[in-house]
């Protein structure tokens, strides 16, 4: 197989601005269709709680392995072919998830679905970087709104074939074909080469990029933090009913998806920085009101004001790293992906952690001042 030449043969315009935002589509759908198949494959194969989450992360490290990997194949082969084969990899693990009860098959088909999305996720916010830049506008959050409204299509859609009647398989099936035909739509106009930086296929991320990481990584562990341990904190802290629960992750979900899908006309208005600075605070008493508030209904607003504050700073800072000359974006844009999604990982066992030895209230208060730290770095990072 021949490189693809890192020179472009077009300058990326609107056809290919579309297929980024599918892209980012595929990507939020992917990943959420398999939450509501949790449930089913622990009751298929008999699983503990303590071997769920030991085989889910088979599905981290998966993802963590094949960023860097996917940065570098982009760079070799085009945003196109990698796109196409990370998409195609979450079609074939999929099937897999919704039918074996085997313990080693289940580990093999979260290691090949983590690995796809974080194909997936790693190249198309390369592409992303690429095509924000060759327009001159501030499109980052757009893209990412993208990512949020497939996600909440992808667990609402799945959930609902299931309440209808159709089984895992059925289900995933429905959501292979919609995947693929959304590939078949982007794929013409995703771009056929990667980034036109030079230099090695790895590096360890260092300077600014290392910096902007680290924001990630908060933000992502932020992120983490709310999905997996709002419901318990609901239940067990403020005694809302079980089937309620999940009520804090879903306001967070929608002002998380409100906020970049207006984020772009944001960010113009009040400039990066202010993002940043603002987005920050904004997340952090977010944290604290719905920590400390000993009404449940305030700490769904708490909830909803983390996923407002945090929604443009991720994009922002994306778009930071596709401005900087530390290090090649094709390293760069995958070195903090994978920090980002480091964060996600490492949340839930953070906070059970912390919680174990001190209080989930205490962890909770931990990460809000985590996010205050995100708001003042928004004075050092020049964007």
């Amino acid at each position: 197989m021949t490189a693809i030449p890192t020179s472009a043969p077009v300058v990326p315009g609107r056809l290919e601005q579309m297929s980024t935002r599918i892209a980012f589509f595929i990507a939020g759908f992917g990943i959420a269709a398999w939450a509501p198949l949790v449930p089913y494959a622990k009751a298929r194969a008999d699983l503990s709680e303590g071997t769920l989450g030991l085989l889910l992360l088979c599905l981290g490290v998966g993802s963590i392995i094949a960023m860097p990997a996917a940065g570098a194949l982009a760079s070799r082969f085009g945003c196109r072919r990698v796109l196409s084969a990370g998409t195609i990899m979450i079609c074939l693990a999929l099937p897999m998830l919704a039918t074996v009860s085997s313990i080693p098959l289940l580990m093999a088909g979260l290691f090949l679905f983590g690995a796809g999305l974080g194909t997936v996720d790693s190249t198309v916010n390369l592409q992303a970087v690429i095509v924000e830049r060759a327009s001159g506008k501030t499109m980052m959050s757009g893209f990412h709104g993208l990512f949020s409204l497939g996600g909440i299509v992808g667990a609402a859609g799945v959930s609902a074939l299931l309440g209808l009647g159709l089984s895992p398989l059925q289900a995933t099936l429905v959501v292979i074909v919609i995947t693929l035909a959304a590939l078949l739509k982007a794929a013409p106009h995703l771009l056929p080469y990667g980034s036109e930086s030079s230099g090695p296929a790895f590096a360890v991320p260092h300077g600014v990029v290392l910096f902007i990481g680290c924001l990630c990584f908060i933000v992502f562990l932020a992120e983490g933090a709310v999905l997996d341990w709002s419901a318990v904190f609901l239940s067990a802290e403020r005694g809302v009913d079980e089937a309620y629960a999940g009520l804090g992750y879903a306001a967070f979900a929608l002002t998380m998806t409100a906020g970049r899908l207006t984020g772009d006309a944001i960010v113009r208005r009040l400039g990066a920085t202010r993002v940043i600075v603002a987005g920050g605070a904004l997340a952090a008493a977010g944290t604290f009101l719905a920590t400390l508030s000993p009404a449940w209904e305030m700490a769904l607003l708490g909830y909803a004001l983390i996923g407002a504050g945090c929604s443009n700073i991720v994009p922002v800072l994306y778009t930071a790293v596709g401005k900087q000359t530390v290090m090649p974006e094709h390293i760069a844009v995958p070195a903090i992906t994978t920090l980002g999604y480091a964060g996600i990982l490492a949340g839930p066992a953070v906070i059970g952690f912390i919680a174990h030895g001190s209080s989930l209230a205490t962890a909770f208060l931990l990460i809000g001042g985590l996010l205050v730290a995100v708001a003042v770095s928004g004075k050092v990072l020049r964007v």
